[in-house]
């Protein structure tokens, strides 16, 4: 074992005392659970919002999910089981014709247009070159 194997040896160690700690103390354990569960949910959140724009969504949903696994059981499960289905939709996507590819590409860009239309970027963005079509106005704004 070098000396970074044995550094992060003793920082995991560390921390696994200090949580250890932690959770011997009632209060204190309820809180750490609490902040834990409020992170966690916030970047599961995040993550599902991102999904359908280029980016890292489902990598953001994963953290999230990990975040949450590192207190509770169901998001352990959960994560393993997402993490499973979504190979598996990469690897039938792979798979498919070139055709139904690009029907998923376009797909994904529709909503991703969609929604920036519902939250007003392309109005805004439009605005920025002097394009004032009425139809890029947001319904929702």
């Amino acid at each position: 074992m070098d000396q970074g194997e044995a550094e992060r040896g003793g920082i995991l160690h560390a921390i696994s005392n200090k949580r250890n700690e932690i959770r011997h103390r009632r209060t204190l354990n309820l809180t750490y659970r609490i902040i834990v569960g409020v992170v966690g949910t916030l970047v599961l959140a995040v993550g599902i919002l991102a999904i359908p724009y280029p980016g890292p969504g489902w990598l953001i949903v994963f953290a999230g999910l990990g975040i949450l696994a590192t207190e509770f059981a169901w998001a352990h499960r959960l994560l393993t089981f997402a993490k499973g289905k979504y190979d598996a939709w990469m690897v039938w996507v792979k798979e498919q014709h070139w055709s139904v590819q690009a029907l998923l590409a376009l797909a994904t860009f529709a909503i991703v247009l969609g929604t920036m239309w519902l939250l007003g970027a392309l109005e805004l963005a439009a605005g920025w070159v002097g394009i004032e079509w009425a139809w890029l106005q947001s319904p929702i704004l």
